[in-house]
């Protein structure tokens, strides 16, 4: 489940890595976009506030990598 125009609203908690380096499928359009780095792919919990103004607990995924930042976060899964 990918939903745009949501926002997180509290700490990422029980933050998991996925993958990372060569193990992470987008790394090339990551390195593309972005730059070279030690890209990781993370997984957490967090508080988010849905576009209809619902807040909810989510499962969210991003990657992130040192100098770069979060990117592409995602939802994968909506808790409660």
């Amino acid at each position: 489940m990918i939903l745009r125009g949501f926002k997180i609203i509290s700490q990422i908690t029980q933050i998991e890595l996925i993958a990372k380096g060569r193990q992470i499928r987008e790394r090339r359009r990551l390195i593309k976009v972005h730059g070279k780095g030690k890209w990781r792919k993370l997984k957490g919990l967090a508080t988010i506030e849905l576009p209809d103004g619902r807040i909810r607990i989510a499962e969210i995924h991003w990657y992130e990598a040192h100098g770069y930042g979060k990117k592409k976060i995602k939802i994968k899964r909506l808790l409660t």
